[in-house]
């Protein structure tokens, strides 16, 4: 009974080790496969809230997206949207984003290699969680997006509107350093990262989207005004094949973010 209970074990393990085997064949032939597309970006955004009562307040944002750093147009965003903070630790935001997307690197976004357009709507609900001197933020975003795509590099404007959906999940921690919270002259460090997923019936490489990863060093100067800046990484798989494979954008690089924090209300 020994015997066969060793030699039943050995088989298990020799099918496991096969199956491993094959995943990780599989998993090299796919990385093999695979177009890479190195880039090097600078990303610069500011972020305004304008507080009008305890629970609502706009949001206005802009981000520069650059390519080698700040020479050349990665992308240009626009966005803008109202907020309600439900209590402490729940906020609900909803707006509207315009965003130009420009040929960049080596493989285009889109075949054609033009600039394009994109209109969103989205939805938008943030979750903070403090653990001890940590702030943790976890962010849930719905996107619904219209982007003009080109069907030749000759037209004058785009041939087609693509509908498209899209979730997104942020995870963020944020540390102040030398105090217990974070308040007026405090420097602070934080981490984030955030995954895309699109989804519905235009989507057809691209379930996953893209990924970004950022890490921060940061300075609150008083209750109005934030600045924080550091590494930023964005992974992106383009929605389209060239010669049968998959194409994926490293993007590493800079990011700066300024944030600014109006309060509009009458004392």
């Amino acid at each position: 009974m020994i015997g066969i209970n060793s030699e039943r074990r050995s088989r298990v393990v020799c099918s496991i080790l096969v199956l491993l085997g094959w995943l990780i064949f599989g998993a090299v032939q796919a990385q093999n496969t695979r177009l890479r597309d190195n880039n090097t970006i600078g990303w610069f955004t500011n972020v305004s809230t304008l507080t009008f009562s305890a629970r609502w307040s706009g949001h206005l944002e802009y981000q520069f997206r650059r390519d080698e750093f700040v020479t050349k147009w990665q992308q240009s965003l626009l966005r803008t949207g109202v907020n309600y903070r439900v209590n402490d630790r729940l906020t609900l935001r909803a707006g509207y984003a315009w965003i130009e997307t420009f040929p960049y690197g080596d493989f285009p976004i889109q075949g054609a290699g033009r600039q394009f357009p994109e209109h969103r709507l989205f939805q938008m609900m943030t979750l903070s969680n403090p653990v001890g001197r940590v702030d943790i933020a976890h962010r849930f975003m719905l996107e619904q997006r219209w982007i003009g795509r080109y069907l030749s590099a000759d037209s004058p404007r785009p041939d087609e509107t693509v509908y498209s959906n899209r979730i997104r999940y942020m995870f963020r921690a944020q540390l102040p350093l030398g105090k217990p919270k974070l308040e007026d002259r405090t420097p602070y460090v934080a981490a984030y990262d955030e995954l895309f997923a699109s989804f519905g019936r235009n989507v057809g490489e691209n379930v996953f989207d893209q990924n970004r990863l950022g890490l921060l060093v940061g300075y609150r100067f008083n209750p109005v005004f934030r600045l924080e800046g550091g590494f930023f990484q964005q992974i992106v798989q383009l929605p389209r094949e060239i010669q049968n494979r998959n194409v994926f954008q490293y993007n590493n690089g800079l990011i700066v973010n300024t944030i600014v924090n109006l309060d509009l209300r009458k004392k």
